[in-house]
């Protein structure tokens, strides 16, 4: 195996991919950041990790990150699903991702003793899209969740769809028909599909001049998972 590849400890193969999942490490960080830089060729670089702010993530809450390779051969990372951990008070939703880690006390923003898992990026490759790529990361990060106890997965969630009914409709009043399977957006809804709720617009959330800097506050609660299990007389893994 090359000596900038895959780590040998996998910890999950994708059940439709087939992509072999690890935990980020310092050693990936420069080509995940070329990934980032990749998949979001109009996202301003300050709005994506960098590759010291991905080194300092690897060392505070790896168990939180989940990188996609795809075979032992592969020296390049082709999907990645990070996070941290953060308190929040879902009942004043509105925040900036930012904000959010600069006040943090670890570098990578990072809470050991937070109680949600934060989801900060999520990331296929173009050419590795349509896959289920996106639906195993969001699984990955739900039995992180219920193996560390923690309440659930937060976070600020794109909202592309929005740039085409930004002139005829509020931010909020988009997310609501998203909701109500009205209108369909890429995003929102697959993450609809995957069990998580939309609670409101975010204002000023990331950088985008074509969705006017918007984007969804989305919530998925572990104890649904954990009733889900117990009624059907299951496993939560």
């Amino acid at each position: 195996m090359p000596d900038q590849g895959m780590p040998a400890d996998v910890i999950a193969v994708g059940p439709v991919s087939g992509l072999q999942y690890v935990r980020l490490q310092a050693s990936m960080a420069e080509a995940m950041e070329a990934m980032e830089l990749a998949a979001f060729p109009t996202a301003l670089p300050e709005d994506l990790y960098s590759a010291a702010e991905l080194i300092d993530l690897s060392r505070e809450f790896p168990q939180g990150t989940f990188v996609g390779f795809d075979g032992d051969g592969r020296v390049e990372p082709v999907a990645c699903g990070l996070g941290i951990r953060v308190d929040f008070d879902l009942t004043s939703p509105q925040h900036n991702l930012h904000n959010l880690i600069d006040e943090a006390d670890s570098a990578s923003g990072d809470d050991p003793n937070g109680e949600w898992y934060y989801g900060t990026d999520i990331i296929v490759r173009p050419d590795y899209r349509r896959r289920g790529i996106g639906k195993e990361l969001y699984n990955l990060r739900k039995q992180v969740c219920l193996d560390l106890g923690l309440k659930g997965i937060i976070a600020g969630g794109v909202i592309p769809g929005y740039a085409e009914h930004k002139k005829t409709m509020t931010a909020d009043e988009y997310i609501d028909a998203v909701r109500a399977g009205e209108l369909y957006d890429r995003t929102l809804t697959f993450q609809l599909g995957n069990g998580f709720d939309v609670l409101c617009a975010l204002e000023n959330y990331i950088k985008d001049p074509a969705v006017d800097n918007y984007a969804s506050m989305i919530v998925w609660h572990a104890r649904d998972e954990e009733d889900d299990s117990t009624s059907q007389g299951g496993s939560s893994t």
